[in-house]
């Protein structure tokens, strides 16, 4: 590795690690993995680096790599859940301080609804709406048609809504 490769990942691991960080914890809920794919994910950029062809921007591209990352883990971890898309829900899931490091009740609470989505839904939620990536920035990463993340945008908030609901509480300003 070069010196100016190397400047070029430092400078990408400070812009977009933390991140990319709590994107995959916010799917995996475990920080230790969670650290392990985010190194993963800038280790596969940088061997692959050449390949980036600047067709979207390099945030983007990273979390491309991270949303591979991640699905990877899981179809090495429970392939017969992934093929099935079947969430292990954890009812009593309690985040430690360090994993959320600021939550509020309320916050939490959305935490754990997300938490009770199927995979698909939680990737475009947090992606459209805690990350806040474009549509076609989100086709991108998932490698899915913009409209297809449209649509599924539309019917995970509906099923975050009811999760929501269903636990006695309404976050209105994520619906708007």
């Amino acid at each position: 590795m070069n010196i100016l490769e190397q400047e070029e990942l430092a400078k990408w691991f400070d812009q977009y690690g933390e991140s990319v960080l709590t994107y995959i914890l916010l799917i995996l809920k475990d920080y230790q993995h969670a650290e392990d794919l985010t190194q993963e994910t800038f280790i596969k950029a940088y061997k692959n680096q050449h390949k980036f062809e600047q067709k979207s921007t390099v945030k983007t591209w990273l979390f491309s790599i991270a949303f591979n990352v991640t699905n990877d883990h899981f179809r090495k971890k429970h392939p017969l859940q992934h093929y099935l898309d079947i969430t292990k829900t954890e009812k009593d899931y309690k985040p430690i301080p360090e994993q959320i490091v600021v939550m509020n009740d309320q916050t939490e609470q959305l935490y754990r609804a997300i938490q009770q989505l199927k995979p698909s839904y939680k990737h475009v939620i947090i992606l459209r709406k805690l990350k806040e990536f474009s549509t076609e920035e989100s086709s991108i990463i998932l490698n899915w048609s913009e409209s297809k993340v449209k649509m599924t945008l539309k019917r995970a908030l509906a099923a975050l809504k009811n999760e929501l609901l269903d636990g006695g509480f309404t976050y209105e300003n994520f619906f708007r």
